[in-house]
C-alpha cells in the first residue's frame, strides 16, 4: 500500500489551490479510473483532493437556451435528465452506452472526460510505455494493437480515449468550463485532448492545477436528429471499437447541417470536419454519406492488426447518418 494524503475541500477554489501546490496531487471525483490506476502502481498520488463535496453536480439551463451540466453531475443523473433525453439524445445515448449501471451512479462528467487509455501497456508498469514514461518506447506498434488508433497516432504512441461521453460533446459543440490558479477560461470539447505527438505523455490541455467546473451545451439546432452508435466486442460494458456521434438537419432532401464524431479511433474524440464539410448542400442519401465519410477517413493509417476499423466506423456512420436522414423527412 503507498500512503497519500487525502483532504476534502469544500469550494473549488480551495480545491484547484491545494493541487496547484503540490505536483504530485491528483484530483478524486468518482474514482472509477484513478482508483483503478493507483492500485495497478501506474498513478501513484501523494495528495488526493476529494471533490465530492463541492456544489458542482447541478444540471440547469444556460443563459443562452443551452444546458449548463456541473462537473460532477453523475452519468447516470445526466443520462436519465429529460432536458438531455429530449434535446440532446446522442449524449443520452453515448452515456448509456458505456461502463455499467453502477459504474455510471458513480462516474462523474469530468471524470469521463478525462479518463485515460486502456491501452495494454499504458495499464502495465512492467512494460515499455511512452505515454507513462516518455522515451521508453511503444511496444504495441508491433505487439497487441487490435483496439489501438488508426488516426492522429504517431511513431511514439497508438493509444485510444475510452470515452463515449466525450465522443457526444464533440458532436455537440460543448464548450468546458474551468478554475485554475490563474482564474477562469473556457475550452471547446474538441480542443481538450491532444494527439500524441512526440509527447503522448501530454494528453490535455488543462493547465496545472486546472478544475472543471461544468460543461456547457449550446442550444439545440432546430430540427435537429441526433444519435450515438458504438460497436464493441459484447453487447455491455466494452469500450468502442468504433463509435460515432452524429445531429443531422435535412433540407429539401439536402443536408442543411451535420455533426459528426468519431471514438475509438484516437487519442481524442475525432471531430470528422472533412466530412462535415462535404455533406453540407450534397444530398442527404448514402452515396453522398459514403463519399464524405471515405474522404474523412483517408487519413487513417492502421497498424498491422486494426486495419479493420477504417469499414466499421465508416460503414456505422453511414448508418447513423441515413438513419438520422429517414426520421428527418417523417
Amino acid at each position: 500500500m503507498k500512503e497519500f494524503g487525502y483532504l476534502r475541500p469544500t469550494d473549488p477554489a480551495h480545491a484547484v489551490e491545494l493541487l496547484a501546490a503540490d505536483p504530485h496531487a491528483r484530483y478524486l471525483a468518482g474514482g472509477t479510473n484513478l482508483v483503478d490506476l493507483m492500485k495497478l502502481g501506474v498513478e501513484r498520488p501523494r495528495l488526493l483532493v476529494d471533490l465530492g463535496r463541492l456544489p458542482l453536480r447541478a444540471i440547469e439551463p444556460a443563459d443562452d437556451g443551452g444546458l449548463r451540466i456541473g462537473a460532477l453531475a453523475r452519468n447516470a443523473d445526466l443520462a436519465a435528465d429529460p432536458r438531455v433525453r429530449e434535446a440532446y439524445p446522442v449524449l443520452s445515448q453515448a452515456l448509456l452506452a458505456g461502463a455499467s449501471g453502477q459504474l455510471r451512479n458513480l462516474a462523474t462528467t469530468a471524470g469521463n472526460l478525462l479518463q485515460r487509455t486502456r491501452c495494454l501497456y499504458f495499464q502495465d508498469i512492467t512494460k515499455p510505455c511512452n505515454k507513462r514514461r516518455p522515451g521508453t518506447g511503444c511496444p504495441a506498434r508491433e505487439g497487441v494493437h487490435r483496439d489501438l488508433a488508426v488516426l492522429g497516432a504517431s511513431e511514439h504512441c497508438a493509444a485510444t480515449h475510452p470515452s463515449d461521453l466525450a465522443v457526444a460533446l464533440a458532436a455537440l459543440d460543448a464548450v468546458v468550463e474551468l478554475l485554475g490558479p490563474d482564474g477562469a477560461r473556457t475550452l471547446p470539447v474538441t480542443d481538450v485532448h491532444r494527439l500524441p505527438g512526440d509527447r503522448p505523455d501530454l494528453e490535455n490541455r488543462l493547465l496545472p492545477g486546472e478544475l472543471i467546473t461544468a460543461v456547457t451545451l449550446p442550444p439545440p439546432v432546430p430540427g435537429a436528429r441526433s444519435a450515438y452508435r458504438k460497436a464493441r466486442d459484447r453487447a455491455s460494458y466494452a469500450f468502442a471499437l468504433a463509435s460515432v456521434a452524429a445531429g443531422l438537419v435535412v433540407r429539401d432532401e439536402r443536408v442543411e447541417w451535420v455533426r459528426i464524431a468519431f471514438g475509438g479511433l484516437a487519442a481524442k474524440p475525432w471531430r470528422a470536419r472533412t466530412a462535415e464539410a462535404q455533406l453540407l448542400g450534397a444530398p442527404a442519401d448514402d452515396a453522398s454519406f459514403r463519399a464524405a465519410l471515405e474522404a474523412e477517413l483517408d487519413a487513417a493509417r492502421p497498424l498491422r492488426d486494426n486495419g479493420y476499423k477504417v469499414p466499421l466506423a465508416r460503414n456505422l456512420a453511414v448508418r447513423v447518418l441515413s438513419d438520422l436522414a429517414r426520421e428527418s423527412v417523417r
